[in-house]
């Protein structure tokens, strides 16, 4: 006789078979001897450890686990992203400070050490865009979110200070404890987690922890460079260059 299989073992399966991990990766995560095998099949029971790590890591409601709420996810867990040091110019307004390509691979690291901020190149734009809120420019580095912004460009981006206020598909800046990206954003089912996407398609979207995000600047403007005139555009003049020739050679046939 087929043993029945409690449902807080059958949504454990169901959490790896989503998170793409193996039985093996996947006791490795949550402390658990040699595989989970035996917790799927219903011979071992979901330990209250693991009940602890499945919320750590996936932020799984655990009254969803064993079958007595539709909720699946925990509602997110407030956190801090706004940014850790600002500096401010002799008139008392916040500077719009520069994040080069090689500063930016120190910036996680540095997040919250002023002293390292003030080497940073600053300056104010006295427009109205720019008043009442905290802004930062980047500086882009490879053609992931090409071609709307190109590699070298420089983005500008208004301070996030919550999770709550970010929109699908705008564009971010997302300081990460070990990186800096720009990148479109999609929010999950999952409110522990964030899609980032690239404009160019051939980079495949991933998802990262709210965790693990320390800042976030929405970018609403850039500076750019080395501005070339669009291909449409020159296919345009070329369509009209041979317009004109046609045109002349029916004069002179008509002569």
């Amino acid at each position: 006789m087929k043993k029945n299989i409690s449902i807080e073992c059958l949504r454990l399966k169901e959490i790896r078979k989503e998170n793409n991990y193996s039985q093996k990766s996947f006791a490795d995560l949550l402390d658990v001897p040699s595989t989970t095998a035996d917790i799927e099949r219903g011979k071992s029971k979901v330990s209250g450890s693991v009940v602890v790590k499945l919320i750590q890591n996936f932020n799984i409601n655990p009254l969803w686990l064993y079958g007595k709420s539709k909720q699946k996810f925990l509602e997110k867990i407030d956190k801090d992203i706004s940014p850790k040091v600002i500096t401010i110019n002799s008139q008392q307004n916040e500077n719009i400070l520069l994040v080069s390509q090689k500063a930016a691979a120190g910036y996680p690291q540095n997040i919250q050490d002023s002293q390292w901020f003030e080497q940073l190149p600053a300056f104010d734009l006295p427009l109205p865009q720019y008043r009442n809120a905290t802004y930062r420019g980047f500086q882009v580095e490879g053609d992931s979110m090409m071609p709307n912004i190109r590699p070298m460009d420089w983005v500008i981006g208004r301070a996030v200070t919550d999770l709550r206020d970010i929109s699908d598909n705008r564009v971010y800046v997302i300081v990460l404890k070990d990186s800096l990206l720009v990148k479109k954003i999609q929010k999950l089912q999952d409110m522990s987690k964030v899609r980032l996407i690239s404009i160019n398609t051939e980079y495949i979207p991933f998802d990262v922890q709210v965790n693990d995000i320390q800042e976030m600047w929405q970018v609403n403007s850039k500076l750019t460079f080395g501005v070339t005139e669009p291909e449409d555009n020159h296919l345009l003049h070329q369509l009209q260059e041979s317009m004109r020739d046609l045109k002349t050679q029916i004069r002179n046939f008509q002569k």
